[in-house]
């Protein structure tokens, strides 16, 4: 797809190989995976780092297996988890990546599940929600709040 992101890597999971479902990319998707990708390259660049794609694609049968929203970006191929361990803790690449979020051309930005000893992970996505309030959130057992919230 992009110098350091392939296919493979945007559509493997170890729940679709477990449960046997096909997480292939459909040929209308690949514009949007592309795309994505490209994202995926601005913030490598931009944190010096090599980012580590967790959950890329997801097909609606992966996506419903794993309980996540059927409006999840990942659907649609606009959305990927990631990590960068040589940039951070989740928590400090989603900060760093919320001050430049119009630069990197991310749609929305989500810290998800962060931990004081460094879990939980970043998700980017290309597209912007509807609501501006969503664009940076944090996800946690606190429930969803407005903007990074650090652990």
């Amino acid at each position: 797809m992009t110098p350091h992101f392939s296919l493979a890597e945007f559509t493997q999971s170890d729940t679709a190989a477990r449960l046997g479902i096909d997480n292939s990319l459909p040929d209308e998707l690949h514009d949007n995976a592309l795309k994505t990708c490209e994202m995926l390259e601005r913030i490598r660049f931009h944190l010096n780092a090599p980012v580590i794609i967790t959950s890329g694609y997801r097909c609606e049968a992966l996506n419903k297996a794993i309980g996540s929203k059927p409006t999840s970006d990942h659907t649609l191929a606009l959305a990927a988890d990631i990590k960068a361990p040589k940039a951070g803790s989740p928590s400090k690449v989603a900060k760093e990546l919320a001050a430049v979020i119009d630069v990197l051309g991310i749609g929305q930005l989500i810290l998800e599940f962060p931990t004081s000893n460094g879990g939980g992970w970043t998700h980017v996505s290309i597209a912007r929600p509807d609501k501006a309030i969503n664009r940076i959130i944090t996800i946690d057992k606190n429930g969803v709040r407005a903007g990074i919230w650090i652990q």
